[in-house]
C-alpha cells in the first residue's frame, strides 16, 4: 500500500483526527462531530508508560526473600475479576493523593494503626490535612512539599473489579511523569477542587486541569470520571450552585478536548479528606440534593474494551530491578504471557525465558491484556535493559525504527516558534522518551474534509493538522496506530510544554 492510501485508511473525523484533540484557542468547537468519534473506534486502546520509577504502597519483595510464593490457580477468584488501571489527574493540590489514600483505607488496604502513624507524622509537620496523601506519597520530598513527583501505584478491589491506582503528579514541572501514568490507564479520574479560587486557578489557561484533560484523551484514556472534591470546604459547604457552576464550565471544555460527555464522562461530588461519597453514597444530612452513585459504584459501572488476548504479545518495560534474576515491570498491551514462554526483548533482539509472573504480588501462570505485571526473566542482565524496551512475541516481534511517518495535530507552539522541517522536540511514545526532529512536512490536512489541502507545505501554525516524517536519535519500538493504537500514539513536548499530539501512520 502506498503512503497516501495508508494515510487515508487511517483518517479520523474532523479535529478528532488526532484522538479528538482540538486547538485550545478555538472558541467554537464543532460539537456536531464529537459524537461520531467514538463510533469510529479510533479512540480505544491504552498506552503504557515512560521512564519513571513507580512507587508502590506495597513493598517490593527483597532479594533476600528467597521463598517464592506458590503459583496461584488460574481459576483463583481474585483473577476472575476484570482488571482496570485508574489514573488520578488534575491540578496541583486538587486532592488526588488524598482521595487515592482514602480509597485504599476504605477498601481495607491500609489499617487504622498505619493511618494513626501518618496522622501523627503530618501533625508533626504542621500539615494535619495531608495525612491521607501520605498513603500514596511515600517519599520524604513529596511529604515535605505536599506535591506528588513520581507516579504512585497501589491496588484495591470492589465486588466485581480489581483496580490499579496510578496517582499522577499535578504540578506542571512533572507533566512527563503524569504522561507516564496516563499512558497506562484505562479510566481517568479528574479531581477538581471546589474550594473558592482553586477550581478557577486549575481551569484557567496555564492551569494543569486543561493540559491533563487533553493529554489523557491523547494517551487513550477514553472514559473520564470528574470528581468535584473538597465539597465540605467552608467556602463551598456542599453547595449545589458551586457544583453546577463547575460542571457547566467543564462540559464545553471536555467536548472541545474530544470527549463524548453523554457517553464517556460522569460527574460526582466527594470529600476526599472526610471519605464522603467514596465507598458509600452520601448521607442526606451532608448533601440533600445529590441522589447519584458513589465513587466505587461509578468505577464499577464503567465499561472499557480490553485488548485482544490472541494478538501478538506486547509489554513495554517501564521499570526493571534485580530479584533472584532480572525482573521487569509493565502493562500488557496485547496478547497473553505464560510461565515458560520464550520471548524477545526489543529492539536488541535478546532471547529471554519467562521464569515467573506476578500480579499484585501474587504469582500466576498466565496473564492477558490490561494487567500490570512483574515478570522474572532468564537470559538477560538487568543492566542490559532500558525503559522503553518492549517484551515481545518472538514469532511476531514489535517494529523497530529510527524514522516514521505521522499525522500531527499542532496544539500550541512556544512563542515565536515555527513548526517546519528541522523542528526539534522530545517524543513521548508508550514508555519511550526520545529526542526527535521533524525532517519533512509532507502535506497539510483539512480538519473538516480530512483531505490534503497543501502539498509541499513549508510550515504550519497552531491548530494545523499535518503529515510529516519524524526522525529519532536512537532505535525505538513502535507500531502503526491502525495495528496497535496504544503503541502508535505519541506527544511532542518542548521546554516543559506539550506542543503537538500525533499518531504513527507508516513505519
Amino acid at each position: 500500500m502506498d503512503l497516501e492510501e495508508d494515510i487515508r485508511s487511517l483518517q479520523l473525523d474532523s479535529a478528532e483526527d488526532i484522538n479528538g484533540v482540538v486547538n485550545p484557542e478555538d472558541e467554537k468547537p464543532d460539537v456536531d462531530n464529537f459524537d461520531k468519534m467514538e463510533d469510529e473506534g479510533l479512540l480505544s486502546g491504552n498506552d503504557p508508560k515512560q521512564e519513571v520509577q513507580a512507587q508502590s504502597v506495597e513493598a517490593e519483595p527483597k532479594a533476600k526473600d528467597k521463598e517464592i510464593p506458590p503459583v496461584q490457580d488460574e481459576e483463583d477468584e481474585h483473577m476472575k475479576k476484570r482488571h482496570l488501571n485508574v489514573v488520578f489527574i488534575g491540578h496541583v493540590d486538587a486532592g488526588k493523593s488524598t482521595t487515592g489514600g482514602q480509597i485504599l483505607f476504605l477498601s481495607g488496604q491500609v489499617d487504622d494503626r498505619t493511618i494513626q502513624k501518618y496522622e501523627k507524622e503530618a501533625k508533626d509537620k504542621s500539615r494535619e490535612s495531608w495525612y491521607m496523601a501520605y498513603i500514596m506519597d511515600t517519599n520524604e520530598e513529596e511529604r515535605v512539599k505536599g506535591k506528588t513527583v513520581e507516579v504512585g501505584r497501589a491496588h484495591f478491589e470492589t465486588d466485581t473489579t480489581r483496580f490499579t491506582i496510578l496517582d499522577a503528579p499535578g504540578h506542571k514541572s512533572y507533566v512527563p511523569n503524569m504522561i507516564s501514568g496516563a499512558s497506562q490507564a484505562d479510566i481517568g479520574v479528574l479531581v477538581i477542587s471546589a474550594r473558592k479560587g482553586e477550581f478557577e486557578t486549575g481551569y484557567e489557561r496555564g492551569g494543569q486541569t486543561r493540559e491533563h484533560v487533553q493529554l489523557a484523551k491523547t494517551l487513550g484514556v477514553t472514559k473520564l470520571l470528574v470528581v468535584v472534591n473538597k465539597m465540605d470546604d467552608p467556602t463551598v459547604n456542599w453547595s449545589k450552585e458551586r457544583y453546577d457552576e463547575i460542571e457547566s464550565k467543564m462540559v464545553p471544555f471536555l467536548k472541545q478536548s474530544g470527549y463524548n460527555v453523554k457517553k464517556d464522562v460522569s460527574f460526582l461530588p466527594i470529600s476526599g479528606l472526610m471519605g464522603l461519597n467514596i465507598k458509600t453514597r452520601l448521607d442526606k444530612s451532608h448533601c440533600s440534593w445529590w441522589d447519584g452513585p458513589c465513587l466505587f459504584e461509578s468505577l464499577d459501572s464503567i465499561e472499557v474494551p480490553m485488548g485482544d488476548p490472541q494478538s501478538p504479545f506486547r509489554m513495554p518495560i517501564i521499570d526493571k530491578f534485580k530479584d533472584m534474576g532480572t525482573v521487569v515491570m509493565g502493562k500488557v498491551e496485547s496478547g497473553t504471557i505464560k510461565d515458560g514462554d520464550s520471548l524477545l526483548i526489543m529492539p536488541n533482539k535478546d532471547h529471554v525465558k519467562v521464569v515467573a509472573i506476578y500480579i499484585d504480588e501474587k504469582r500466576v501462570n498466565i496473564a492477558g491484556p490490561g494487567e500490570n505485571l512483574r515478570v522474572r526473566l532468564s537470559g538477560i542482565e538487568e543492566e542490559d535493559l532500558l525503559s522503553g524496551f518492549v517484551l515481545s512475541s518472538a514469532a511476531n516481534p514489535i517494529s523497530t525504527v529510527t524514522e516514521f511517518v505521522a499525522q500531527l495535530q499542532i496544539l500550541e507552539l512556544l512563542d515565536n516558534a515555527i513548526f517546519t522541517a528541522g523542528y526539534k522536540a522530545v517524543l513521548h511514545v508508550h514508555s519511550v522518551v526520545e529526542e526527535c526532529e521533524i525532517v519533512e512536512l509532507l502535506e497539510q490536512i483539512d480538519p473538516k474534509t480530512r483531505k490534503p489541502i497543501k502539498k509541499k507545505v513549508l510550515f504550519v501554525k497552531n491548530g494545523a493538522i499535518v503529515l510529516c516524517r519524524v526522525q529519532v536519535n536512537n532505535v525505538i519500538c513502535v507500531e502503526k496506530f491502525s495495528d496497535f493504537p496504544q503503541l502508535g500514539r505519541f506527544t511532542l513536548r518542548t521546554e516543559g510544554k506539550t506542543v503537538a499530539v500525533g499518531k504513527i501512520t507508516a513505519i
